[in-house]
């Protein structure tokens, strides 16, 4: 699944006439107005693969957030891309977009109140959905450094800040059944938020979506290490346990490209 996950961290060329991206296709802007921000993964989703977004910027004045999910129509087959995910697109079938929430994304099943969600300690290095086992450490927004990070940090990994605040990060992912059918799972900052769709196909290929509508002004596609760590990601986290914030990095013996990968990633 490597390969498809690296091909999948970036947005498709297809994407909402008021979209920008960048030469490497990983940070998408919505230039003017609140719509036509419609994006893409570049590749169809593997099952158990989640595709992970940061909000970079906001814009206010706009009532509305980020919308994510996922859709079985290749973007490239599309004529027109719609304005916009919710209710366009969605209204073309074969398509799951949700606004993100945390209490209005959960499936209610046979009529019952929808099961508390599993929250497992933010310590814990991975997240498990179902059988789908994701490092927790790359889910998990991060504030700029300064000299509050440390707390800041802190308040994305318990994931009490609005779920739609700046550098938040969000993802979505399938995961398979066993009749054959897949649920999905919208990941806020390390936290699975519960099935937001059920019995979705999976017969077709399925695409992420991400809207980038409203106050949400900028997203960059955030990277996934499935698998053993990379060793810059080993640097990092022992780094880590022996600083109090990530100012005191500045102070720190070490070549540059590690010192902004340990600062800001």
């Amino acid at each position: 699944m490597a390969a498809r996950c690296r091909l999948a961290a970036r947005f498709h060329h297809v994407h909402g006439a008021n979209v920008r991206l960048d030469a490497s296709r990983t940070r998408a802007t919505r230039v003017e107005s609140f719509a036509n921000g419609l994006c893409f993964s570049q590749e169809p989703l593997a099952p158990g693969q989640i595709f992970l977004v940061e909000i970079e910027e906001k814009e206010l004045g706009w009532c509305g957030h980020l919308r994510v999910g996922l859709t079985a129509h290749d973007p490239q087959s599309l004529e027109v891309v719609p304005e916009y995910s919710l209710p366009d697109l969605v209204n073309m079938g074969d398509t799951w977009v949700f606004a993100i929430t945390r209490s209005h994304n959960r499936v209610v099943v046979d009529g019952e109140e929808a099961p508390a969600r599993a929250q497992s300690p933010p310590w814990e290095p991975f997240l498990l959905i179902e059988q789908v086992r994701i490092p927790r450490d790359t889910l998990v927004g991060r504030s700029r450094p300064g000299r509050y990070s440390h707390i800041l940090d802190d308040l994305y990994k318990m994931n009490v800040l609005p779920a739609t605040a700046r550098r938040s990060r969000i993802g979505v992912l399938y995961a398979p059944q066993s009749d054959g059918t897949a649920d999905m799972h919208i990941v806020i900052n390390g936290e699975d938020m519960g099935p937001s769709a059920r019995r979705l196909p999976t017969a077709r290929p399925l695409y992420a979506v991400v809207d980038v509508f409203a106050s949400t002004k900028s997203v960059r596609v955030i990277p996934v290490e499935y698998g053993f760590p990379s060793l810059q990601t080993l640097c990092r986290l022992v780094i880590q346990k022996h600083i109090v914030h990530r100012l005191a990095i500045d102070g720190l013996d070490l070549p540059p490209p590690l010192k902004s990968f340990c600062k800001h990633e």
